[in-house]
């Protein structure tokens, strides 16, 4: 079953077209990675479908319901219910400072789930102890590695029930030592058959771990296919540039 489907998606911002013509679908249990280098339009695109920016054209369906159609958005219910499918982690955590783990990991599920205290808790516990972080409940992110801080943002994420969970660079501001607690929590999703797109420039590990990769360039989709065929054997010049760079 298709959970997010892209068509011709675009974002400019003034005169400066970040990405133009996308297109990509993911199905259930699927693992998309992202590949490209710095200013490809990676995050943009995450951004863009997650709403966190407003797409300039093109069509965003998530789970069957029509988040962006040619250009224009589904009416503001329709439109927050299909975003509550969706779950973001980001690249520098963006945990709320003055609140616990626990807290957190159970504020999003008392505000937009309207889940009582007592279930968003126990749900909270739950994630937190997949984590590897149950000790850590009453704890501040002031008092965290940024290893733990992300295994909290990514159990915050996960709270809300995501149909798809969209990480943005989920190491790029960890130390080599801490990047490794990220990606083995990461597999253990994709192990679990969690829907994922990722954006990463981890490429042996979206090559393990993903059932497609896309190489971005310029805004645009330049490869796509099967990890052992466009890391393994790209086809496309600026792909076999971009991989040759990486591993020397």
């Amino acid at each position: 079953m298709e959970v997010l489907k892209v068509a011709h998606l675009s974002k400019a911002f003034g005169s400066l077209e970040v990405i133009r013509d996308i297109s990509l679908s993911v199905s259930q249990g699927e693992v998309l990675a992202v590949i490209g280098p710095s200013g490809s339009g990676k995050s943009t695109l995450l951004r863009s479908i997650t709403h966190l920016e407003t797409v300039s054209g093109g069509s965003i369906t998530v789970g069957g319901t029509d988040v962006v159609r040619d250009g224009l958005y589904a009416p503001p219910a329709e439109l927050r219910k299909a975003c509550l499918r969706m779950g973001l982690v980001f690249q520098n955590f963006n945990l709320f400072p003055h609140l616990s783990v626990l807290q957190n990991v159970t504020e999003a599920q008392l505000l937009v789930l309207k889940r009582g205290k007592a279930e968003a808790e126990a749900r909270a516990r739950e994630l937190l102890a997949k984590m590897g972080l149950s000790d850590k409940e009453r704890s501040y992110p002031c008092e965290l590695s940024g290893g733990q801080q992300q295994r909290v943002s990514i159990a915050r994420a996960l709270a809300l029930d995501p149909e798809i969970l969209f990480f943005d660079e989920p190491t790029s501001a960890l130390d080599p030592e801490l990047t490794g607690e990220i990606l083995k929590v990461i597999r253990a999703l994709a192990a679990e058959k969690m829907t994922m797109v990722i954006v990463t420039h981890e490429i042996l590990f979206a090559r393990d771990v993903a059932d497609r990769v896309v190489f971005m360039d310029g805004g645009v989709i330049v490869e796509e296919g099967l990890p052992a065929d466009v890391i393994g054997a790209p086809k496309n010049e600026r792909t076999k540039a971009f991989l040759s760079r990486i591993t020397n």
